[in-house]
């Protein structure tokens, strides 16, 4: 008896480590130390010690059951994008930037190809982020998992100056709400799509004219990552009073969440073109408007608060980011809570 035959190929594990090292090289900043296949990943602090009050923020998350698309599609090159957008992107909401990210992947057998082709699409994430993928676990659990499927998620670690932290401390009525908008549904909810559509290779194959795409295809459509827009935002001199990553719980759980007592939020449902994935979804599952609300981004997955002489400038920030925003509401006095109207 040996390890193998226990279930966990360690010279799978050492192949998969070899295979992925061209996409970890690509996402290196000078800031780090050592090479890759260490115990741990050393990151020089050297950078930001010009900052008055450099203040570390961090992000942990996963894919959620949005994993199971990839199984059923047989493609893994994007929920890597998706679990990096997670953790960096409520970096960014604090004012951060991303330094570096850790993956974690747990498994039921190790198939280095696989296990590399997820770790291209973290690597992809840390790219668009600028965050340098400095350290990860690849876990083989044989028993515990089916062989053919794994778990996915990250760690993020981000800096920002504490004068420039996003807290909502200075957020007042007439400031106005603007919307970043997604590319999808994103990562979240997927326990109640799958409830809603088959999952099968046939149903995720199908065409839909309204959607441009197959659902598959529409579903699978990794998260926005928001950190160069936000950053764009700042490098134009504008203050980000408040901001909110629309995830799991929608409008109705994040937004209240940059908001602080005696102010309230008010969206406009009319504002922007609701996608229309999340249309045939709530057609299709029979779903209340205020539980679609509720649970998913509805096309909005950032939302920044400005102050209204900002509104023009923070918006052609977006754009020239590369993103898409609309002016989708303002705050007002009243008791910390969003009404959609």
């Amino acid at each position: 008896m040996d390890y193998k035959n226990a279930g966990v190929d360690i010279e799978a594990g050492y192949q998969s480590v070899e295979l992925m090292k061209k996409y970890v090289k690509e996402t290196m900043r000078p800031e780090v130390l050592g090479g890759i296949g260490g115990f741990s990943g050393a990151f020089s602090m050297e950078a930001i010690k010009n900052m008055e009050k450099p203040t570390l923020v961090s992000g942990t998350d996963g894919v959620g059951t949005k994993i199971k698309l990839a199984f059923l599609m047989d493609k893994h090159d994007t929920v890597g994008i998706d679990c990096v957008a997670m953790c960096v992107n409520d970096i960014a909401c604090a004012g951060g930037e991303p330094l570096f990210f850790l993956d974690y992947i747990a498994c039921g057998k190790n198939e280095p190809t696989k296990i590399a082709t997820i770790v291209k699409g973290v690597a992809e994430g840390c790219k668009q982020c600028g965050a340098a993928l400095i350290g990860g676990e690849t876990a083989e659990h044989p028993g515990l998992m089916p062989e053919d499927e794994y778990d996915l998620a990250g760690f993020a670690v981000g800096v920002v100056d504490e004068k420039d932290l996003i807290t909502g401390a200075d957020l007042k009525a007439g400031d106005v709400l603007i919307g970043i908008a997604s590319s999808g549904v994103h990562s979240n909810g997927f326990s109640l799509i799958r409830k809603v559509f088959d999952m099968t290779r046939e149903s995720l194959d199908t065409y839909y004219d309204e959607l441009g795409k197959t659902l598959g295809e529409a579903l699978i459509e990794p998260t926005i990552i928001y950190v160069k827009a936000l950053k764009s935002i700042k490098d134009n001199g504008i203050r980000i009073k408040a901001c909110s990553h629309i995830t799991g719980g929608g409008f109705y759980e994040n937004v209240p969440r940059m908001l602080h007592d005696g102010v309230h939020a008010v969206i406009k449902k009319d504002s922007y073109e609701v996608p229309a994935i999340f249309k045939l979804l709530q057609e299709k599952g029979g779903i209340e408007e205020h539980m679609m609300y509720n649970t998913y981004n509805m096309g909005i997955g950032m939302i920044v608060a400005v102050d209204s002489a900002d509104a023009d400038r923070t918006m052609e920030a977006v754009r020239a980011a590369g993103e898409t925003c609309y002016v989708v509401g303002e705050i007002k006095d009243g008791d910390q809570g969003v009404t959609i109207c």
